[in-house]
């Protein structure tokens, strides 16, 4: 019994298992990272078998796969939340949007207004928005990414640091193959996210959606499924049709914040929401001295956002607002896109 106790313990499975019970830590001492990861693997596969996967897309999925330690490095790469203020929004605007990405979504909706026009009718989503969201996800579907998706997301879900995250990836990804995604078509960021509107594997199973009626929900090559996809995302995130995304905002010299500073936590990214406001209508803030510099109903619900600090660079921003923060939790990368939209539509 012993024997076979000690036998059982090399085996690859095994080993992924007693590696699963030591800390992310130790993982990340070991001299080999990628030691246990073909356990690993086994254990993914099955607890997709119990999500209902066939074999037949386990197997396309995971068989072969080695370990990718450069996938780990950019990911301990990515920057964390700093003390202090944050860097000023104006030199992140100029830097990540500028008159390039401005002037091809202009053209980008030109060259496609039947087909982003019929979306829009579709959806209730505004054209402006979708391409501002294909222009600053892939700027305009020139940098898809083409790392391995499985091999990213497996390497990612065994350093163990979002386990979750990515293992539920990973799976969902067999998923993707259950429907017909060819496995040569698995192509995307190292972090995952694929395609011209850069979705997860869960979020694609989601919202994809087969935009020129030819079965097949490809966003890496459609631009209708592109559209459609991007379109359905937001709608099911809830955008209202009619309503701005915002404004920007003057405010009067004497205005006191601290009136006005949100007393709520919020449940999803607070350190985003925090910087916002209270909700008020715009007729109440315009009874404030908040004066908005474009078109936006007295009746519509706001919130008071200043990036840079009090009084540089103002904005009343709407529920929509919250939908584009959705797509991606950061208040720059949402009023970046935001306002990329209005160059566009301009």
């Amino acid at each position: 019994m012993k024997f076979l106790r000690k036998i059982r313990l090399a085996s690859p499975l095994a080993v992924g298992v007693a590696l699963l019970s030591a800390p992310p830590a130790q993982l990340a001492a070991q001299s080999d990272p990628a030691a246990g990861f073909q356990g690993y693997l086994q254990l993914v596969s099955a607890k997709a078998q119990g999500e209902g996967v066939s074999q037949q897309a386990i197997d396309s999925i995971l068989s072969g796969l080695s370990y990718n330690p450069r996938v780990v490095s950019l990911d301990r790469a990515q920057p964390g939340s700093s003390p202090g203020a944050p860097p000023p929004f104006s030199s992140y605007y100029v830097k990540h949007i500028g008159a390039e990405r401005i002037n091809l979504g202009r053209a980008a909706m030109a060259s496609n207004a039947a087909l982003v026009s019929r979306i829009e009718a579709q959806y209730g989503v505004p054209r402006k928005m979708i391409i501002a969201i294909w222009g600053k996800e892939t700027f305009y579907g020139r940098i898809k990414g083409d790392f391995d998706l499985a091999r990213s997301l497996a390497t990612l879900a065994y350093e163990g640091r979002r386990r979750a995250l990515f293992e539920g990836e990973l799976i969902a990804l067999m998923k993707m193959a259950d429907r017909g995604v060819p496995r040569a078509r698995m192509l995307g960021s190292w972090a995952g996210a694929f395609g011209n509107p850069q979705f997860l594997p869960s979020v694609y199973l989601r919202v994809a959606r087969d935009g020129d009626g030819d079965g097949d929900a490809d966003i890496w090559n459609s631009r209708a499924d592109t559209f459609a996809s991007i379109a359905n995302y937001f709608r099911d995130a809830g955008w209202r049709p009619g309503e701005p995304w915002g404004v920007r905002a003057s405010t009067p010299a004497g205005l006191n914040r601290s009136l006005i500073a949100s007393r709520l936590e919020s449940p999803s990214c607070p350190a985003v929401h925090n910087r916002h406001s209270v909700w008020k209508t715009v007729a109440e803030w315009r009874a404030l001295g908040v004066v908005p510099q474009g078109a936006i109903a007295d009746q519509t619900m706001a919130t008071l956002f200043e990036p840079d600090g009090p009084g540089n660079g103002i904005y009343l921003l709407t529920g929509n607002y919250r939908v584009i923060l959705q797509y991606n939790c950061s208040n720059y990368y949402a009023l970046s896109v935001a306002l990329l939209a209005d160059e566009i539509a301009r």
